[in-house]
């Protein structure tokens, strides 16, 4: 083991894929990215992607730490690495909800914080976990029962409406969405109870059925299901959106009152939910942090964390500095290759090949913000990609924020994705509070406060039917080159405000410059904007 320890963190349950960690330097991607198939298990490929982008070796880790949801793994698990020479007594498993704990403390920058785990399910029918943590380990002080059912947590219950409404239990962002077009009120019935500070929700089964069960128990009229449309599903989506939030403003308000920590984390696919989050820190008044892959999606990471506490006996510090960007980097060759539809850069396209033109600009950013003023639809393509679920101006889809018809351009000719659903306004940091009701700053779109209403006419593409927006605030030492875009846009229109959304239509995020050019040419995106220079226009555009 040299000076900086090698670990290796690989999750092998949805949304799998692979971390390393070795001092200071962090790669992590989600198996999805690179086989372009959504909320994929597996982790090989990452793999391979961090070992190269890392410049290491199989032989030259020191621990590789594996977490998964459901059962635990047996005894001995060791994922077939032994078979490419990886000793078994290098290779650990680490609880789900531990593996979140870590990953949020561990960002957070913080020396001690008290962690919140919610999740839809981790090991043993855990969904809500509680730990101490500071610089000598995190300690496991509390959570659901070990003899209630999963269907009784808070995420597992989400799941459950998630369901009855219409959608996959990976989809929950959607009702979130739909919400704000419901009366939370519609329903007079509790979905949780809290003894204390643990959760005891009242289904007794989980997905719809569990929802269709507790109806049929209290006469409860849930409307038609799989129906997203109808009235009664917005109401059903308000009320378990309503619920959520209370529950977990009781939790965090027990929790802070028994161990008054400096600060709280959040953590767990609840977690992603940037309405409840809202409503955590503006209820509890707690020092909140949310870690951008608070969802599956920061397993790896958290496992390789992990790895690293076992390897030095201290936990690690890696805050994030406002960036969630752990993915490699591509060079001016790639992306030349890729723009030039080279067999070499990886491109294989499935749509009919769309002429474009491209060539190269020694400010991008300003000519990015041009576009935008223009009422161009633009892809953002700068440095690593991001481990979380939301782009953040790496891997993004931009537009012009004032005019709510973009947000209905957007959903129906790029998305392809219901109409109810919201896009973020990305906005200069020095600027956000003139725009936002912002407590404090919001780099990873997990918190949503409301629109300044003097505001909310030049931001009809990104408020949300509630007056409510998913804010990224963007500083210019975390995001140079975004920051000069939004503020070239704000020097030509005045709002220091973009729209902001994920680059991809209906695949997972872009990874590599060759996905970039496949997406782009499949959409009806009119340019392609690359940081280091690299622009690519329509033919026809």
């Amino acid at each position: 083991m040299g000076d900086n320890p090698v670990a290796v963190g690989l999750n092998l349950g949805h949304d799998g894929g692979c971390a390393i960690v070795s001092g200071d330097q962090v790669v992590a991607v989600a198996e999805e990215r690179l086989n372009r198939t959504r909320y994929s298990s597996g982790w090989q490929a990452a793999l391979a992607y961090c070992l190269d982008a890392a410049d290491l070796h199989l032989a030259d880790v020191d621990q590789v730490v594996f977490s998964n949801v459901g059962p635990r793994l047996p005894d001995g698990f060791t994922g077939g690495l032994d078979r490419y020479g990886v000793d078994p007594a290098k290779i650990r498993r680490l609880d789900h909800h531990a593996s979140h704990a870590y990953s949020a403390f561990c960002l957070s920058g913080a020396e001690q914080a008290l962690v919140v785990v919610a999740d839809g399910s981790g090991n043993d029918h855990q969904t809500e976990s509680y730990f101490c943590a500071d610089r000598n380990g995190l300690e496991r002080i509390g959570g659901n029962r070990a003899d209630r059912g999963r269907a009784g947590g808070i995420g597992a219950t989400y799941e459950a409406v998630t369901n009855w409404i219409g959608f996959d239990g990976q989809e929950s962002g959607k009702i979130m969405a739909l919400a704000s077009y419901g009366d939370p009120k519609a329903i007079d019935l509790p979905l949780f109870d809290l003894v204390g500070n643990q959760v005891e929700g009242r289904l007794p089964r989980t997905h719809d059925r569990g929802l269709a069960a507790f109806a049929a128990d209290h006469a409860l009229d849930l409307g038609t299901p799989y129906a997203w449309g109808e009235q009664r599903a917005r109401d059903l989506a308000a009320w378990v959106q309503a619920q959520t939030e209370d529950a977990l403003v009781g939790v965090v308000e027990q929790l802070v009152a028994e161990y008054c920590p400096t600060t709280v984390c959040l953590a767990g696919g609840v977690a992603m939910n940037c309405v409840a989050n809202e409503a955590v820190r503006a209820r509890t008044g707690a020092p909140l942090f949310v870690p951008p892959p608070a969802s599956d999606r920061g397993q790896a990471l958290g496992n390789a964390l992990h790895g690293i506490h076992r390897l030095t006996g201290r936990v690690p510090s890696l805050p994030l500095a406002d960036r969630d960007s752990f993915g490699r980097s591509y060079s001016d060759e790639e992306i030349h290759l890729a723009l030039r539809r080279h067999p070499m850069s990886g491109l294989a396209e499935r749509h009919p090949h769309r002429p474009f033109t491209f060539h190269r600009e020694s400010d991008a950013p300003a000519v990015a913000a041009e576009l935008l003023a223009d009422g161009k639809l633009i892809a953002w393509f700068d440095g690593g990609s991001e481990l979380g679920a939301r782009a953040l101006g790496s891997r993004s889809i931009l537009a012009d924020p004032r005019h709510e018809a973009t947000r209905d351009v957007l959903n129906t000719r790029v998305k392809h994705r219901e109409y109810f659903r919201p896009f973020a306004p990305a906005v200069l940091t020095e600027r956000a509070t003139g725009w936002f009701d912002l407590a404090g700053p919001s780099p990873y779109m997990l918190f949503a406060p409301r629109v300044r209403a003097d505001r909310r006419d030049q931001l009809g593409a990104v408020t949300h039917v509630d007056g409510t927006a998913r804010v990224q605030t963007v500083d210019r030492a975390a995001h140079p080159a975004f920051h000069r875009l939004i503020s070239g846009f704000e020097a030509r229109t005045g709002v220091p405000v973009v729209l902001n959304t994920s680059f991809n239509d209906t695949e997972p995020i872009v990874e590599s410059p060759a996905d970039a050019v496949a997406t782009f040419c499949r959409t009806d995106l009119d340019a392609l904007v690359f940081g280091n220079g690299y622009i690519a226009v329509k033919a026809d555009g």
